[in-house]
């Protein structure tokens, strides 16, 4: 396989066998991310995971831990672009490579902040974009450096969110943010294919997680929502291992652009027959 400046790149099918490989996942002291860097670390693959919560942080290590897998644990604010750049750089170092890069930490809208978009304040705009859209570009840009100066290829998976796709009031800063970073990984897999990396989105649908478990969980929200799933229940993080290992392995090496939408069936109809 040729890749661009004319490098000759064998890319091996090895299944979904990890070993070897070197994946960074942000974001995933819990929820998605540590269900994605879990199922990835079972599958093989050494992990880093950046995380703001120190608690958090020590508990997705032990949980990581028991794979037996090289590990790295850092504390990383991925809205500033200087630590982004400073925990690349000590990630790399430390596992000695990167293969695989999910840009999956997020904040989300704040609930009560605003009665409309035409009172949402530049504060709540930047806080919500600095993590969900800046952040993804620092991140990222820092690992398309890595990658470009290994040869070797990758993959770069980003979250999206079903959010991006259909309208909803009162999140227009989260909508625009989650559907920037969907069609930003399709531009990058056009400019980036060529050097063997790939580049594709997930698309969560309701995922029962430390932070939405609540807002899901009430009665009204099941009323409105469980009806439309065909598999008639919540995400659970651990539905995200398998897609994970998935983009980060040799069995999606021709696989670039793409979104994966993982909802249990949400948007595939109005109403399920029998619920």
């Amino acid at each position: 396989m040729t890749f661009k400046g004319g490098k000759e790149v064998h890319v091996g099918y090895q299944g979904l066998d990890l070993a070897g490989k070197a994946v960074l996942v942000t974001g995933a002291n819990s929820g998605i991310g540590l269900g994605m860097a879990e199922g990835m670390a079972e599958a093989g693959a050494d992990i880093a995971i950046w995380g703001q919560n120190p608690d958090k942080n020590r508990a997705a290590e032990k949980s990581l831990s028991r794979f037996g897998r090289k590990l790295h644990v850092l504390t990383c604010n991925v809205a500033d672009e200087a630590e982004v750049g400073r925990a690349m750089e000590e990630t790399v170092t430390r596992l000695g490579r990167l293969d695989a890069c999910f840009a999956n930490a997020g904040v989300s809208g704040r609930a009560g902040t605003h009665k409309s978009f035409a009172e949402m304040t530049t504060a709540e705009w930047r806080r919500v974009m600095s993590v969900n859209l800046d952040g993804v570009f620092y991140t990222f840009r820092a690992a398309l450096q890595v990658l470009l100066r290994q040869g070797h290829g990758g993959s770069l998976v980003v979250t999206g969110s079903q959010f991006g796709r259909m309208g909803n009031p009162l999140v227009e800063h989260y909508a625009a943010a989650k559907a920037g970073v969907e069609s930003m990984m399709r531009s990058m897999a056009t400019e980036f294919g060529r050097d063997g990396i790939r580049c594709n989105t997930i698309v969560p649908g309701y995922v029962d997680t430390p932070l939405t478990h609540a807002r899901i969980n009430a009665p009204e929200f099941i009323a409105d929502a469980m009806h439309r799933h065909a598999v008639a229940r919540w995400g659970v993080p651990e539905d995200f291992a398998g897609i994970a290992v998935y983009l980060a392995s040799d069995s999606s090496r021709w696989v670039t652009g793409q979104s994966f939408v993982i909802d249990g069936g949400f948007n595939i109809a109005a109403k399920i027959k029998g619920a």
